[in-house]
């Protein structure tokens, strides 16, 4: 009847400390994430999609794939990505050590002399020990135990805790593929970029030469007064500006190199690539598919969703601290005053065994700050979700507008190009009969030159708008 009464009475004691401890938690506010998206972009119905192609499929230039894969393996801001993978990794195993009782071991030995006028002391001198083998008055204690301490997980805290570290530890692989997807466009973008500036290098080196020989022609003509000093002057400051260009082009062409090998992690050296082919690169045929797929794709989308359910799981963590905990401590082993006493059983037995119940009563607001704090990083992850998906829909949409307007722009160029080409030799021609003057034959030149310029930076746009579309579609880390 005693034990039951205790029983009732621990039990009775428990429930108030919880009630006591999770009365007045805060309620927060709450909002369900949006994961609606249009069905379609800008009336494409096709739900094939480019970014279930490999890059190594997608990219058909040699020297191209080749520059990606190097990347992928000396890129310092990729190994510093794994890295976090690492360290989400190890955090896993440290929730779930939370989880488990801590098993230690320890060995001790102390010397003690306590006050013979002391309640120790007295009892000491007190006690009956059979002689020769009285207590001695400066008293050693030496200890040979193991002791464990365990948090029973009552309110799901330690698992909870666990969960979102392994969800955390998703999300940094999602930031793997996100950072790969990122790293593989952008290698291909500056490389394209090379390409464009290798080829705007030979066309002004053509035209410089072209500016040369309408020179030599005006030199003899103003020889012969059929031309003045300032025709001369004139064809002369054109051919200098041509040859600043290039020089600015060259610098263009070593800061774009420079921007590659350190995506690849080494030190300069030169890019291989074929510098011929570029105008004859036909991009690649674009399939959108449909915007719910950007959910599946998208590794920053994934991220952040995962993210989200992590920070769920921090508010239930940080709930939990409100209501109390139960610990246990128990330990076994052997203690005595001589090392030959130390082992004798089970007179140099030690053992014991606790529990307690212990929950916070009056002044919780650090726990109540921290419950906010959960709450509102989690109101940020939905921000940050939602986001994340409109951002991917409106990068998508973009680019496929921007590849429907540059095909346009470069099918008018290319007629522009054509158009002064040919404009170029009509205006020597007049020029050589004197039926246009200099004026018309340095305009036609230059504006030659500038259209050449752009439609080589239009093809450029054009590469480059085709792979920020495998980009945004989510496609380069499968």
């Amino acid at each position: 009847m005693h034990k039951r009464s205790i029983y009732k009475g621990v039990g009775l004691l428990s429930f108030c400390v919880a009630v006591a401890a999770g009365c007045n938690i805060p309620k927060l506010a709450t909002r369900e994430e949006n994961k609606s998206v249009p069905g379609t972009y800008d009336q494409q119905q096709d739900t094939t999609n480019i970014a279930s192609i490999k890059w190594r499929e997608y990219f058909a230039d040699k020297d191209l794939v080749n520059l990606i894969d190097t990347a992928l393996k000396n890129n310092q801001e990729l190994q510093i990505t794994l890295q976090e993978i690492e360290i989400a990794r190890n955090d896993i195993k440290s929730k779930h050590a939370a989880l488990l009782p801590s098993v230690g071991a320890r060995v001790g030995a102390g010397l003690e002399k306590v006050g013979r006028y002391t309640s120790q002391g007295a009892g000491d001198a007190s006690t009956d020990i059979t002689p020769g083998k009285e207590v001695p008055d400066a008293l050693s204690d030496f200890t040979v135990a193991a002791f464990a301490n365990w948090e029973v997980d009552i309110w799901k805290k330690l698992r909870n805790s666990k969960k979102a570290a392994v969800t955390r530890y998703l999300a940094t692989v999602e930031g793997k593929n996100f950072v790969i997807t990122n790293l593989i466009a952008e290698v291909a973008n500056s490389y394209y970029e090379l390409l464009a500036l290798d080829n705007q290098l030979v066309i002004v080196k053509q035209t410089i030469e072209l500016q040369n020989n309408a020179l030599e022609i005006v030199k003899i003509q103003k020889e012969a007064t059929r031309a003045t000093e300032l025709a001369v002057q004139k064809f002369q400051a054109e051919v200098l500006k041509s040859q600043s260009l290039e020089f600015d082009i060259l610098q263009q062409i070593k800061e774009t190199e420079n921007k590659i090998n350190f995506l690849l992690g080494r030190f300069p050296q030169e890019i291989p690539r074929d510098k011929s082919s570029f105008m004859q690169v036909l991009p690649t045929m674009v399939n959108a598919g449909i915007p719910s797929q950007l959910l599946a794709n998208r590794p920053d989308i994934k991220k952040a969703e995962l993210e989200l359910s992590a920070a769920r799981l921090d508010v239930k963590v940080a709930r939990a601290e409100f209501y109390p905990s139960f610990g246990i401590t128990a330990g076994v082993g052997f203690q005595a005053f001589k090392p030959s006493y130390l082992f004798r059983f089970p007179e140099s037995l030690l053992y014991s065994i606790a529990g307690d119940l212990a929950g916070p009563l009056i002044n919780k607001n650090a726990i109540k700050a921290e419950y906010k704090n959960a709450n509102a990083r989690q109101l940020q992850a939905i921000y940050n979700y939602e986001r994340s998906i409109l951002n991917a829909y409106l990068e998508v949409s973009t680019q496929l507008s921007n590849i429907n307007n540059l095909g346009k722009s470069y099918d008018l160029k290319s007629k522009q190009v054509d158009a002064l080409s040919k404009s170029i030799t009509l205006a020597n021609d007049l020029f050589m009969s004197a039926r246009a003057d200099y004026f018309e034959v340095l305009m036609t030149q230059r504006d030659a030159l500038d259209s050449k310029l752009e439609l080589i930076e239009t093809k450029k746009d054009q590469l480059n708008a085709v792979v920020n579309i495998y980009r945004d579609l989510g496609g380069g880390w499968k």
